[in-house]
Parts: C-alpha cells; sequence; structure tokens
C-alpha cells in the first residue's frame, strides 16, 4: 500500500480533531484516505481531482460496501480535499500543540483499549450529535430533542461505552418505552429518530432490523377545530399585539414559529403576499395576506419602525439573524428590513460579545395569551395555538378549496398530510354520513 508522506498525516490528522471527528471514527478516517490514495495510485487519478472520489466509491459499490462505510469514506475524502486547499505547515503546527489520540504507552491507552460497561464518558457522542446536526442545518429544537433522547438512552445503557452500543440495547430501550412507560406512538417514534440518526450519522454504525420491537399503537388523530364564531371570540379577549398574531394564525394558516420569526421584508403588500423563510422542514413558501388586517399590519411596521430608530439611538448592536448572514452582510443586522415584525420587548444582552440585540417575542408569551382567552372566552375545546392553524385548513376545505391549494399554503410535503383535513368537516357527497336516530 502506498506510503503517506508524514506531514500529510499530520496535517490530516490535526484536521480531523478541529472538525471533531469522533475519537472511535478517527482510525477509520486514516484507512479510508490510505485505500483511496491507493487506489488513486493503481489507476492513474489525481487524489485532488473532484472526480476521482466518484470512481474510489464506484469500486467500493462494486464491493459491496455497506452505505454508512460508504458515507464515511466520502467524508474521509472530502476532508482530504479539503486539507489540499489549506495550509499544510499552519496545520501542522496545530498538530503540534492539538492532543490527537494516537501512538500512546500501553499505561496511557489501556483504559481507551478496554471500554467501560457503565459510567463511560459521552462528551464526544454529544459533541459530534450537535455537530452533525447544525452540519444539516436542522432547527434548534430538533438539536434539543434528540439531545434529551440520547441522555435518556444514556441513562437506560448506565453510560456504557458508545463503541459497545448495538440494536440489541436500542431494542431494549424502545421496548422499556413501550411496554413500560406506556408512551404514545408519536413519542415513541420521536425516540426512535432521534436513535437512528445517532447511530447513522454520529456513531457510523448499522442500525440493524427492527420489526420485532413493540411498538406503541398510533390513534388516527382528528385534529381540534374552532368555528369561525369561536376564532372571533377568542380574538375578541385577546389584547395587543397577541389579536393581531392569532389573526395571522387563522388568516395566513401559520405556524406560531412561522410567525414570530416574521420580519418586516417578508411582506409585500403591493402584491399581496406574504413569505414563510425557513419553515419546518427548511421550507420557503408564500401565502396571500388577508386584507381585513393589512391595515393592522402597517400599524404594527410603524411601530416597529419608532422602536427601530430608538435603538439606533441607544447604540444597539441589531437584531438576531440566521446563520452566517451577518458575517455576509456586517451592516444587516441594523437594516430596517430585517427588523422583527413582532420584536420582543427588552433587549437581550449577549455576554461574550458584551452587547445588546433585539429578539423576536417569545412563543410562550402567545401561548399563556391564548390558553387565557380560551378560558375566558368559555369554549370547551382544547385549543391553543396551533388550533388557528387547523381552523384555517378546515375552513378552507369547508369552501370547496381543492386539496393541493390547501396543501401548498400549509407547506406540506405530503398531500397525506393535508388529508388529515377531510375528518373535520361534514362529507360534501350526495351520501352525507347521517346518525341512524337522525333518519
Amino acid at each position: 500500500m502506498k506510503q503517506i508522506p508524514a506531514t500529510i498525516i499530520v496535517s490530516y490528522d490535526a484536521l480531523l480533531v478541529r472538525k471533531q471527528i469522533p475519537r472511535t471514527a478517527l482510525q477509520n478516517y486514516r484507512k479510508w484516505l490510505r485505500y483511496y490514495l491507493d487506489f488513486c495510485d493503481k489507476y492513474k487519478f489525481s487524489p485532488s481531482e473532484t472526480t476521482s472520489p466518484q470512481h474510489f466509491l464506484k469500486k467500493l459499490k462494486e464491493k459491496k460496501q455497506s452505505e454508512i462505510q460508504q458515507n464515511q469514506a466520502r467524508h474521509a475524502i472530502l476532508l482530504f480535499q479539503e486539507l489540499k486547499t489549506e495550509n499544510v505547515p499552519s496545520l501542522a503546527k496545530k498538530a503540534a500543540a492539538t492532543p490527537i489520540p494516537i501512538q500512546k504507552s500501553r499505561k496511557d491507552s489501556k483504559s481507551e483499549d478496554n471500554p467501560k460497561l457503565t459510567n463511560a464518558d459521552w462528551t464526544s457522542v454529544y459533541n459530534e450529535l450537535t455537530s452533525e446536526i447544525k452540519l444539516r442545518h436542522y432547527s434548534p429544537s430538533t438539536l434539543k430533542t434528540y439531545t434529551g433522547w440520547v441522555r435518556h438512552f444514556q441513562a437506560f445503557v448506565k453510560s456504557k461505552d458508545s463503541r459497545l452500543l448495538d440494536n440489541s440495547d436500542v431494542k431494549g430501550f424502545l421496548t422499556h418505552l413501550a411496554v413500560k412507560r406506556k408512551v404514545a406512538a408519536s413519542t415513541q417514534n420521536q425516540a426512535f429518530n432521534a436513535l437512528l440518526f445517532l447511530f447513522r450519522h454520529v456513531l457510523k454504525s448499522e442500525f440493524g432490523d427492527f420489526k420485532d420491537v413493540p411498538r406503541a399503537k398510533r390513534k388516527p388523530y382528528v385534529p381540534v377545530v374552532l368555528s369561525r364564531k369561536e376564532v372571533d371570540t377568542i380574538i375578541s379577549n385577546l389584547s395587543y399585539p397577541f389579536d393581531l398574531i392569532a389573526k395571522l394564525l387563522y388568516g395566513c394558516g401559520l405556524r406560531l414559529f412561522e410567525c414570530m420569526s416574521l420580519r418586516i421584508n417578508d411582506l409585500n403588500f403591493d402584491t399581496g403576499i406574504l413569505t414563510v423563510h425557513d419553515g419546518k422542514g427548511v421550507k420557503d413558501r408564500t401565502v396571500p395576506i388577508p386584507e381585513t388586517i393589512a391595515p393592522d399590519l402597517k400599524i404594527q411596521i410603524t411601530s416597529v419602525i419608532d422602536l427601530h430608530r430608538a435603538d439606533l439611538r441607544s447604540g444597539y448592536a441589531g437584531v438576531f439573524l440566521p446563520g452566517s448572514l451577518e458575517k455576509k452582510y456586517k451592516n444587516a443586522a441594523k437594516e430596517l428590513v430585517w427588523q422583527w415584525l413582532f420584536p420582543a420587548k427588552t433587549l437581550t444582552f449577549v455576554a461574550d460579545k458584551k452587547e445588546y440585540r433585539r429578539s423576536n417575542l417569545h412563543r410562550t408569551h402567545v401561548q399563556k395569551a391564548i390558553k387565557r382567552a380560551v378560558g375566558k372566552s368559555g369554549i370547551p375545546k382544547r385549543a391553543s395555538a396551533h388550533t388557528f392553524r387547523h381552523s384555517f385548513a378546515s375552513h378552507l376545505l369547508q369552501a370547496n378549496y381543492d386539496i393541493r391549494t390547501i396543501q401548498e399554503l400549509l407547506g406540506h410535503s405530503d398531500v397525506r398530510t393535508t388529508m388529515i383535513y377531510t375528518r373535520t368537516i361534514k362529507s360534501q357527497t350526495i351520501k352525507e354520513a347521517r346518525s341512524p336516530l337522525d333518519f
């Protein structure tokens, strides 16, 4: 096998550490790099060419390598090609100052070579989990949920070393959730997806077959829907700005987090279009602005402009921006178009930067206000902020809008998700379902 130059090995190891590759996967990454360089040398491919990895991965597929192994090999090669564009000597200097878990003495490596059955350190697992989720641009709530389930799983296996985990541990945990704790089907599926992500993207191992695992039965779900009169009653019991928020939730079919994330540049009154950016599944969509609340929205924008001017006079650092947008546009945080449609009442102090930023109104304030309004209205339904979205879809269906149009307005990927609202209205067919008592 082709020998890799020492400078490349040191630089590659430093890059692996910097990219927070799990300690358990370091050897595999080096192995794939050796195989790749040997393949390029044998078949006369240039290792730095962007097309060379495709030929190598095709060879792995011919050799019946698993999809997980192919993905790991692809990642190892991409890191190597990224290394070729960087300054190798500077990486070598970083490597000298960075402890890399290779070539330890027998005394030092004794604990590493003997994985613990209990009380092992899972810090690297959580670090890798965070990196993989952020790499895929999943929402912070997904990171919080998946991290929570991994912690439950860690407690169940008594902090067994992650290298010793297998599908029997997952089966035991899912069985425990279904049989002992008797969780809902949606809860068990959420745990299943979290562990699937953990094994596939963090531990880089096969997940296995779970057909024999007891699964909580999922009941047919019929969402709670308000009548138009009930919607108006609840809104009348809401104070500003919660009444306007509720009108947007119902009038546009928005999710609560989508409404709270709206910025000034998301509203186009000339075309009557409201744009939802980064909705569920990181998808964008447009919905019509209800004409009845357009004047209220313009008044809200005027109040935001006044608040923005006051913030600028006080020398604040701007609003929070998504991703790395601020690095690309340095002054965007202070521009009017990026201000929140529903800003928080107070500024947030960012300790590490020692500056004040304006966040959006927190969703819990809206949830509590709607809960109080529902109680004050005396409506005997378990209504929440999301109930306005359910009512939006059901009322459109009652008005004979086709299901595909409603799907697009709601931002559903699959029309089967939208079809659930056919259960919330009476049948529109000639043979309407009736009770025998009414015959």
